[in-house]
């Protein structure tokens, strides 16, 4: 033990002896006869008991409280719970399953434009290695005006710092 709980201990221990003898010295001392201070003696250890034991039981009663609070949860709470999360897992597949067939059709439409556009630029390109020409309707050509010549700009007369 450490030199503080040593302390501790003589402390309650010495509170408790002098208690004893004092109060075996008041019953001594006392004005009233024998049997009278007997049975105030026996009066204030029942007070003292009853004290004792509704303390106790307050204490049991808090105690049980708390431990219930933190309890595992029934086996009808926890198979409530366990159906909840798993209809959310089903949905949540049905969700992605159909995310993913979306996503399938959506690749295969584009694939398929793609490939459409490929093989257009194929043969437009083949056309020209061959020397035809591409017809007009496909050719734009737009002017590019020039632009002028920038105008510099005039430097404000004043002070120079």
């Amino acid at each position: 033990m450490s030199k503080q709980n040593t302390s501790a201990a003589g402390f309650l221990l010495g509170s408790v002896v002098g208690a004893a003898i004092g109060a075996v010295a008041g019953m001594m001392l006392a004005p009233r006869s024998g049997s009278e201070s007997r049975a105030m003696a026996a009066d204030a250890m029942n007070d003292a008991w009853d004290t004792a034991v509704d303390t106790y039981e307050q204490g049991t009663k808090a105690v049980q409280d708390k431990v219930s609070e933190f309890r595992a949860p029934s086996a009808a709470d926890t198979a409530a719970a366990t159906d909840e999360l798993r209809a959310k897992v089903d949905a949540a597949r049905e969700r992605m399953e159909q995310l993913r067939t979306s996503l399938s059709e959506t690749v295969a439409a584009a694939s398929v434009q793609v490939q459409d556009v490929a093989n257009t630029v194929a043969d437009m390109v083949s056309a020209a290695a061959e020397g035809e020409t591409a017809e007009a309707e496909d050719v734009r050509v737009e002017p590019v005006d020039e632009p002028e010549e920038p105008v510099e700009e005039e430097k404000p007369k004043g002070k120079k710092k």
